[in-house]
């Protein structure tokens, strides 16, 4: 357990430093990711960057825990 926290945490500050190039990258506007946007209200739901964020991250941790 404890091993796993360390790994989120150094995930989370490498995340961090990488924050200005990463945001550069097209996640968000995705095809799939719903934006409806109208006179007063905005809503967004980033469903195809979440799926593929899960996959990604599935498939990081299966590796790990090989």
């Amino acid at each position: 357990m404890s091993r796993t926290l360390i790994a989120i945490g150094l995930c989370i500050v490498v995340v961090g430093l990488l924050w200005p190039w990463l945001s550069k990258l097209p996640f968000g506007q995705l095809p799939g990711d719903i934006t409806i946007r109208r006179e007063n209200f905005s809503f967004y739901f980033p469903l195809t960057t979440m799926i593929l964020i899960s996959v990604l991250l599935s498939a990081l941790l299966w590796l790990f825990n090989r």
